[in-house]
């Protein structure tokens, strides 16, 4: 892997650290005794609790584990991200891409990104950073991905009338500008999304959100409801 596609790091304990916001009732307590013995466990927080923003599948989990076990089903469309403004909507589109599971999450741009709208999904992520995105869309070529971008332009199609393809990726611009031009020459297609009202433009972050469940809609095995076949 070269530098510039290491992934980004994050300190999961230190973004909960000394905020008082955090409720004691999140998450789960100490692991009653017997203790599971199973490798996916963390003794830590069996024995001390688990408070982490996780769902109660992966309760006491180690995050190596449930990376792994994400790993195993993972949705086949990437979501990138321009940063060149430190944009505060990147940590909500991260936790959406997490949300939907996304293969990966790509930063465009600046290394560094307000994490905190993300809620340390992050760790349970692949997330790759390409300095530029002339270098993304050379990724995305020699990967076979198409780059479908996401934005209100002139000439761009109706997500709500668009097929997605099932392999590609979701390139999303920062809030206001939107897209770059090096962005929009180099993507297959620019998807809009409808709107209706006097706003000209909507939130990054709900825009993605759109974007990602409208692939989900198309390409996801969605469970079906509790008791119902």
């Amino acid at each position: 892997m070269s530098s510039t596609e290491e992934p980004i790091q994050y300190d999961e304990a230190a973004f909960f650290q000394g905020k008082q916001s955090v409720p004691d009732e999140v998450g789960v307590g100490p692991h009653p005794r017997p203790w599971p013995q199973d490798a996916r466990y963390d003794p830590e927080l069996l024995a001390e609790g688990d408070r982490r923003n996780v769902v109660d599948e992966y309760r006491y989990w180690t995050r190596e584990a449930i990376v792994a076990d994400l790993d195993t089903r993972r949705h086949d469309f990437h979501v990138a991200v321009e940063n060149w403004g430190h944009d505060f909507n990147i940590g909500s589109v991260v936790r959406t891409a997490n949300a939907f599971l996304a293969k990966e999450i790509h930063i465009v741009g600046r290394r560094r990104w307000n994490r905190r709208g993300a809620m340390v999904t992050d760790r349970y992520q692949h997330v790759r950073h390409h300095p530029d995105t002339e270098s993304l869309t050379a990724w995305a070529a020699a990967k076979g991905l198409p780059i479908i971008g996401i934005d209100n332009l002139p000439g761009s199609v109706p997500l709500e009338r668009t097929e997605l393809p099932r392999r590609c990726v979701l390139l999303f611009g920062q809030e206001g500008p939107g897209l770059t031009e090096e962005a929009r020459k180099h993507a297959a297609m620019v998807c809009s999304i409808a709107q209706f009202g006097s706003t000209r433009s909507i939130n990054a972050g709900a825009a993605a959100a759109i974007a990602m469940h409208a692939w989900v809609q198309r390409y996801a095995e969605i469970p079906s409801p509790q008791g119902h076949v």
